[in-house]
């Protein structure tokens, strides 16, 4: 499977009112586009630099054949919460209510931008820029997600938590 790949990436804000029903509208999207789509929480992404990097070494280890997931959604969140165990990686998953939502689009340009403009019907669009950027509203999700512990922002300092989280997504090929 030839993996010339464009990645796009669409930002806001959605209300849920029930998940599977969502998912399934989203995995629609996908399918009729032929297209990957991964939504993730934006509240538990520590900055663009965190997704880029997940994105990154996610689509290198599929192209690798290094993957633990089959679908190259699942493996961006796998890396995005720089865990082994695929159950884990769900937790950086949408839910139901209000989400700060990033969805990842992976596929042909065509297609890619054909999905990009129906994601774009059923979310508020914001700027990546804001609702990725790491801020003290999301320390206690991002905090409790990556496992950081005090001791670890005693020794390396608040400003580093995003650096934490990096560590963390590099880390994931090595980990339990």
């Amino acid at each position: 499977m030839e993996m010339q790949r464009e990645i796009q990436v669409l930002c806001g804000t959605v209300r849920i009112p029930n998940l599977p029903v969502f998912l399934k509208i989203i995995n629609t999207i996908a399918s009729e586009n032929k297209v990957t789509i991964q939504g993730l929480n934006a509240d538990l992404i520590a900055g663009e630099r965190h997704l880029h990097f997940a994105v990154g070494k996610a689509l290198r280890a599929v192209a690798a054949g290094r993957n633990v997931a089959k679908d190259p959604g699942i493996e961006i969140m796998r890396y995005a919460t720089g865990e082994k165990q695929i159950e884990r990686s769900f937790s950086i998953g949408l839910h139901e209510g209000e989400n700060n939502v990033i969805f990842v689009l992976l596929g042909k340009m065509d297609d890619v931008l054909l999905a990009f403009s129906e994601l774009q019907k059923l979310i508020e669009e914001k700027l990546c820029s804001e609702l990725l950027a790491y801020s003290d509203s999301k320390r206690k999700g991002i905090l409790s997600l990556f496992r950081i512990t005090d001791e670890e922002i005693e020794a390396s300092g608040e400003e580093r938590i995003p650096e934490l989280v990096i560590e963390r997504v590099a880390l994931a090929d090595f980990l339990k």
